[in-house]
């Protein structure tokens, strides 16, 4: 069975989706219509633009949903997957490649939940760091021992989990962390404590938006972050979206019950190829490639 996934943030780059501009005037009339969304040029920032300019959450989240919503329509040959999943935002790009929503509808609901994020941030100053080398089960009990917000954001791989919280929460889960045996705790490069508590503002806002938005039974099952479970319901998916935000990713249950369910090869879509390492560190005996 083949599975389509889509990365989440900090998979951007200058230049990202400019082949498919200039290659596919299909591609070229979405990137345009993104424009005319947005009420800006985000192919501007995401072609020409700095490396800060995309790092900012509002640019970042519609960059990488354009570029892997686009090059799954273009580059994926007519091929139905049999399920899909995506990373944090790249749930959303899955979504779209898979029927629930319309590329238009979703595009605005990732800018309203980048927006809404980027609030959250400046509201609660916060941050992520990445636990490398360490059991997931320890890095939870230990962030539970910290009296400041700090805790579980990405399960990504086994031995590599993003914590998010507040700097001091992180600063002292860092250390307990490093005491109680952990390889290395790397600060990320982020705007916030995505998907943790901190989010709850955004959260909120997003409920608003994706509660009036229509969603279609999708082709497939989606393997949603939050449960790491199929479904089909749009309403489920609904809830399970907003949920999101302030939970968890579990990608690495995520990938494991794929495989348990019949997924033998992984398509990635969209900028870099960081899912198609975690997929393999997850499950090594899988087919995993890019579609971009």
């Amino acid at each position: 069975m083949t599975a389509y996934v889509f990365p989440g943030q900090g998979a951007q780059f200058v230049g990202m989706g400019k082949e498919l501009y200039d290659f596919y005037p299909e591609a070229k009339k979405m990137f345009e219509k993104a424009n005319e969304i947005l009420g800006f040029s985000i192919t501007d920032i995401m072609f020409n633009g700095s490396d800060a300019d995309l790092k900012e959450t509002n640019i970042t989240q519609p960059s990488i949903f354009l570029h892997s919503v686009i090059a799954c329509k273009m580059m994926n040959d007519g091929i139905v997957p049999q399920m899909a999943a995506g990373h944090s935002l790249g749930e959303f790009s899955a979504l779209v490649a898979i029927g629930a929503l319309s590329f238009e509808d979703g595009l605005r609901l990732v800018s309203q939940r980048a927006n809404a994020m980027q609030k959250a941030c400046l509201q609660n100053p916060s941050g992520m760091a990445v636990v490398i080398g360490f059991d997931d089960d320890k890095v939870k009990d230990i962030c539970n021992t910290i009296d400041e917000i700090v805790a579980p954001a990405n399960y990504n791989c086994p031995g590599q989990l993003a914590i998010s919280g507040s700097f001091k929460g992180l600063e002292l889960a860092s250390e307990a962390l490093k005491t109680a045996g952990a390889k290395r705790v790397l600060m990320l490069n982020v705007g916030g404590a995505f998907h943790s508590p901190l989010m709850l503002p955004a959260q909120e806002e997003l409920a608003k938006a994706i509660k009036k938005t229509e969603f279609q039974t999708p082709v497939c099952p989606i393997y949603q972050n939050f449960t790491a479970q199929p479904n089909t319901n749009p309403e489920i998916i609904k809830t399970n979206l907003i949920r999101q935000l302030t939970a968890p990713v579990l990608w690495t249950k995520t990938i494991q019950n794929m495989v348990t369910n019949g997924a033998t090869r992984f398509v990635e879509f969209g900028p870099g190829e960081v899912l198609q390492g975690l997929i393999k560190k997850i499950c090594s005996n899988v087919e995993v490639g890019g579609g971009n």
